[in-house]
């Protein structure tokens, strides 16, 4: 059988099927196209995480981390969340105005057992 038969028997058998059985038929295919999608996320995620390790990273340190210290806006301009209210002491650079989301340097400064007020500007 050809491509043109194919399609014109698939046509006729879709002509014959009740309402129903036409949207049973779309349930089942919106189940299979949205199980495809997720398969074809999953691969390219997959390859994303390997293409991370091969360069010595974790894929989430790629995407959730920005460099500490840097601003969101235009690099160079100082964030509009106020004066720093602390510095990292290893990289006076990076600052933080003990507002909002904890930079990494502060995490990790913490765990090493610094504490905040050791790191007060």
């Amino acid at each position: 059988m050809n491509g043109k038969e194919d399609k014109t028997n698939s046509s006729e058998v879709l002509e014959r099927m009740s309402l129903g059985e036409l949207k049973e038929l779309r349930k089942k295919l919106d189940r299979a196209i949205s199980n495809y999608e997720t398969r074809k996320r999953q691969q390219a995620l997959s390859a994303l995480e390997q293409a991370a390790r091969d360069h010595g990273f974790k894929l989430s340190e790629l995407i959730s981390d920005r460099p500490s210290g840097r601003s969101k806006s235009k690099a160079g301009e100082a964030e509009s969340s106020g004066p720093p209210a602390y510095v990292n002491p290893d990289n006076p650079e990076q600052t933080w105005s003990g507002r909002g989301r904890r930079p990494r340097w502060v995490h990790d400064a913490l765990e090493a057992g610094r504490t905040l007020e050791e790191m007060a500007a």
